[in-house]
């Protein structure tokens, strides 16, 4: 106990588990629609996309500004990505992986070429704990604002998930609401990189709403559950990684995946 204490006293673990717990919150909630619309590698090719930009960033000696350099991009991506499905033959994860991997091998050139001593692995798998001040309060203002938006929108958002044609038929503005989703999951994305990495942030979104689909049925006590889920386990893997000496982001993900596999034999021995 006198461990786990000390851990939870210092400084940049308090920020940490802080930031960590508000990015988990958005991604899953923001998860549930994107799984339900069969959209959510979309955090997986955003995340290549801020790959490149913090590539470019380093290249620059721009550090520092990586996070403002990396959301615009990230988020035009994602506008990209919108239209791309939309309007052209590219659908789906063909547009997914047209973009993420030109992203991914454009970044790693600017990286080979700029010659930065940057820790690769870093970006590829996310340490929290090196997080910064002002990029915490950042991050904090930043899921905040996510958080409102998904809350104001909550009902256009569960009809457009649900039916498009009824939502336009209504009069809501679908294009407006799936072009806020991709928005908010770009940002998100970037704001996860930093915990999670490139190559693991995608399971932030993923893995609370798959595992809450397991033993809800509604949309509200999925929303609900797969926040409940994502906190819990981002929580849990910190501390464990911390315990047993593991990678964090890592340790994130398969305590996300234990949950999945638990709650999958809970919603099958309750369907019988």
């Amino acid at each position: 106990m006198s461990v786990l204490a000390t851990f939870f006293s210092l400084d940049f673990v308090q920020r940490a588990l802080l930031v960590g717990s508000l990015i988990s919150l958005c991604a899953a909630l923001l998860g549930v629609p994107l799984v339900l619309k069969r959209y959510s590698m979309i955090g997986d090719g955003l995340s290549h996309v801020g790959f490149a930009a913090l590539a470019v960033a380093a290249a620059l000696n721009a550090t520092d500004a990586a996070l403002y350099i990396s959301i615009p991009i990230v988020v035009l991506a994602a506008f990209l990505l919108l239209r791309i499905n939309e309007s052209s033959r590219i659908k789906g994860d063909a547009a997914i992986g047209v973009i993420a991997t030109l992203a991914l091998a454009v970044g790693y050139i600017v990286m080979y070429r700029a010659g930065t001593n940057i820790d690769i692995s870093n970006y590829m798998f996310g340490n929290i704990f090196t997080i910064r001040t002002a990029d915490a309060w950042l991050s904090i203002g930043i899921a905040a604002a996510l958080l409102l938006c998904f809350i104001l929108f909550y009902r256009r958002l569960f009809a457009v998930t649900f039916d498009e044609t009824f939502s336009r038929a209504i009069g809501i503005r679908t294009g407006l609401c799936k072009t806020l989703i991709a928005i908010l999951t770009a940002v998100t994305v970037v704001l996860g990189m930093r915990m999670m990495g490139t190559l693991l942030i995608s399971a932030l979104i993923i893995f609370p709403a798959l595992t809450a689909m397991r033993v809800c049925n509604s949309f509200r006590s999925v929303v609900f559950t797969a926040a409940a889920v994502a906190v819990g386990c981002f929580l849990v893997g910190t501390v464990a990684a911390h315990l047993f000496n593991f990678p964090a982001g890592s340790t994130v993900v398969v305590a996300n995946g234990i949950a999945f596999v638990v709650c999958s034999a809970v919603g099958r021995w309750r369907r019988r």
